[in-house]
């Protein structure tokens, strides 16, 4: 079974990552820096400073996932978080993100939730 869905919870981590870094480093940034705990529960992602690579870290119930991107053209878009513990995001902007639309642009109707 895939770990991400729209019900996971996403954590961006806003400052730029070294994406040599793997299970542990980024863990660690989890721990230290996010004051999170990886397992329990959660899609962390991090982001390079060029902007063009992306992970993603999941605890699944057994191990770690370590997902990756790289884009071969164009660049993820940078969102600024108020907080020291990153920034809490919906998997719609996930997809946003993604998928290279401007979030600064976007405009939500009113909906009942």
């Amino acid at each position: 079974m895939f770990p991400v869905s729209s019900s996971s919870r996403f954590y961006l981590y806003d400052a730029p990552t070294d994406m040599r870094k793997s299970f542990d480093g980024l863990q660690g940034i989890v721990n230290n820096s996010l004051n999170k705990d990886v397992r329990s529960g959660g899609v962390y992602i991090f982001i390079n400073k060029r902007r063009d690579r992306i992970k993603f870290l999941v605890w699944d119930r057994n191990g770690f996932w370590l997902l990756y991107k790289r884009l071969e053209q164009g660049r993820f878009q940078k969102l600024l978080s108020a907080d020291k513990e990153g920034l809490t995001i919906s998997y719609d902007m996930l997809v946003m993100l993604l998928e290279g639309v401007d979030l600064t642009s976007v405009k939500r109707r009113k909906r009942y939730r």
